[in-house]
């Protein structure tokens, strides 16, 4: 294929430059300077507008990051007040912490000097149980030993004072009963010492130290004897007290109620009574 054939068809669809710019110059007129400067004028308004447009949106813009800014700063400001208002809690709170730590380091030292007392005291009182427990057994041993002394008493020396009481009167002496124990109908009955013969008997109470209230106590139980122990229904039932100790006053009451006092002088025992005596009869 020629040249010619091979750029036809660019010649027939498609005009070069020259022949364009021919074509279009040929139906529009050339511009005039007024056009010129008419244009350029448009453009410079447009582009003062576009320059106004733009200060304006920068100024804007600045005004509302000047706003932003300050709120911002607000923000922060207040966030900082917050903060000093928290730093001042914590503060107070640390404060009181420590306080509270100081009061329960003081109620510790007040509950350790209680229970050093409690303490102190508990040594004190187990000392005086102790002494008490001490007192107790030393208590026992005495009471054990003025058993031991009261019946040894009774024995050997108030029993044979009313058996040579009942031999002087010209009565005879059967029995001696120490330590009588009864009980009968409801009724119970103890005596120290009961001397006994055919028709007669004397009930002996003996104690360390003689009292008016065991002088009234003997009184009721004499009453009462023959119902407690039938088998002396038809005795003469008699009464004595006797003591290692018996003030005179006491002695006194008891030979006014009719009953015969022995009292312990030294090793013997000595009959109270007057020489002229009626005693009580039951």
């Amino acid at each position: 294929m020629s040249p010619a054939s091979e750029t036809g068809y660019k010649t027939l669809h498609q005009p070069n430059k020259e022949a364009f710019f021919a074509m279009s110059t040929s139906h529009t007129p050339a511009p005039t300077l007024d056009d010129v400067w008419r244009a350029f004028m448009e453009t410079d308004r447009r582009l003062d507008q576009r320059f106004q447009e733009t200060e304006r949106l920068i100024k804007q813009l600045s005004k509302n990051l000047d706003e932003k800014f300050q709120e911002t700063d607000l923000k922060f400001q207040e966030t900082d007040r917050k903060f000093q208002k928290t730093d001042l809690r914590f503060q107070e709170t640390e404060r009181l912490i420590k306080q509270l730590s100081k009061n329960l380091d003081d109620k510790f030292q007040e509950t350790d000097l209680k229970f050093q007392e409690t303490d102190r005291k508990f040594q004190k009182t187990d000392l005086k149980f102790q002494e008490t427990d001490r007192l107790i057994k030393q208590l026992s041993k005495n009471l054990g030993e003025l058993g031991n002394r009261l019946g040894e008493f009774v024995e050997h020396q108030v029993a044979p004072a009313v058996v040579r009481l009942f031999r002087a009167q010209g009565i005879e002496v059967h029995e001696v009963y120490p330590g009588v124990s009864a009980k009968r109908n409801g009724e119970a009955l103890e005596i120290d010492l009961l001397v006994v013969n055919d028709g007669a008997l004397v009930a002996v109470e003996c104690k360390s130290k003689l009292s008016t209230e065991h002088i009234d106590a003997h009184l009721i139980r004499l009453e009462k004897l023959k119902r407690v122990l039938p088998l002396y229904k038809d005795h003469q039932v008699m009464g004595a007290v006797a003591g290692m100790v018996i003030p005179t006053s006491v002695a006194d009451e008891a030979i006014a109620k009719g009953l015969y006092v022995l009292c312990q002088n030294g090793e013997h025992i000595e009959v109270r009574n007057p020489a002229v005596f009626t005693p009580a009869v039951w």
